[in-house]
């Protein structure tokens, strides 16, 4: 049915759009008679000045309404395409950035590695990462990805950043597990760089809360240690080849019997941020403690 013919009884209504056309016509139609005949002259044209005129102008404004709408439409659309191509440009843009940050990072740690491969070249390393850990904040027991198929054994040293991580208690064909020097059950037999005095530096991690571990059974009578002395490895070790950094001296105590000191000294290796490490393929033959 014809949306103008309505049904008897029904409401006659006519829609916008064929309003419009019909008006758009006569609006038409009008200028067409106005310019090319003398219809409106004498006094048609009072007529025409009262009614045609404002009618025409009307139309006229009704038209530049519409168009100068649907412009603004179009523009709006242009603009949320024009936006959507930017969020996609943003996001890759945010993705190749954080790639960047991630290779920078990893750059960063491999130079990390070989400036202490070459610190100890002395030993012959391999190196490996971490694909599992303990749960907590920091790495005192994780898993690497190599084994005994890369020639890994239990109780070889693992080093990264600044010095000694700890040492591998378990071995699988493609894996191992690894004990680091802050667990609360680790014991190195250390030494004091500058005056060769020995001592013990256990794991606490309640200590490592506040970045520190600590060492006991240190003999210095004369007073020779200082805060910020480095600690290594000692020759005495049984599980630890000699020379590995361990950290620094922190604090200094005398003990109640006065005759050693204990304290705290900080690692060298930072056992919250950890991906990558150097495991030495030497073991440990001889020793006392």
């Amino acid at each position: 049915m014809s949306p103008i013919i309505k049904r008897r009884g029904e409401e006659f209504t006519l829609p916008s759009k064929y309003l419009l056309f019909i008006l758009t016509i006569v609006c038409t139609a009008l200028i067409v008679i106005t310019f090319n005949t003398n219809l409106f002259t004498g006094p048609l044209n009072s007529f025409a000045g009262v009614f045609v005129v404002p009618f025409q102008k009307g139309i006229t404004s009704v038209s530049t309404s519409i168009k100068d709408t649907t412009d603004k439409l179009s523009s709006i659309t242009k603009l949320l395409e024009e936006n959507e191509r930017l969020k996609e440009q943003v996001d890759e843009l945010t993705i190749a950035n954080t790639n960047l940050e991630q290779e920078k990072y990893e750059l960063t740690e491999l130079r990390s590695l070989y400036e202490l491969d070459a610190q100890y070249e002395q030993y012959e390393k391999t190196g490996a990462r971490i694909i599992a850990k303990d749960a907590g904040n920091w790495y005192y027991s994780f898993v690497i990805d190599k084994g005994s198929d890369d020639g890994i054994q239990v109780d070889m040293n693992v080093i990264a950043g600044g010095g000694l991580v700890g040492r591998v208690i378990d071995v699988g064909p493609d894996w191992a597990k690894v004990q680091s020097i802050i667990a609360d059950n680790s014991s190195v037999s250390g030494m004091v760089l500058s005056s060769s005095d020995n001592l013990i530096v256990s794991g606490d991690l309640e200590k490592y809360r506040n970045g520190y571990i600590s060492f006991s059974k240190l003999v210095d009578a004369v007073d020779r240690v200082k805060i910020g002395d480095k600690i290594v490895t000692s020759n005495i070790s049984d599980k630890y080849l000699p020379g590995i950094l361990i950290g620094y001296i922190s604090t200094i105590d005398d003990d109640s019997n006065n005759l050693t000191k204990s304290g705290t000294l900080t690692p060298a290796v930072d056992f919250e941020h950890m991906n990558e490490v150097l495991v030495l393929l030497e073991l440990k033959n001889t020793g006392g403690k």
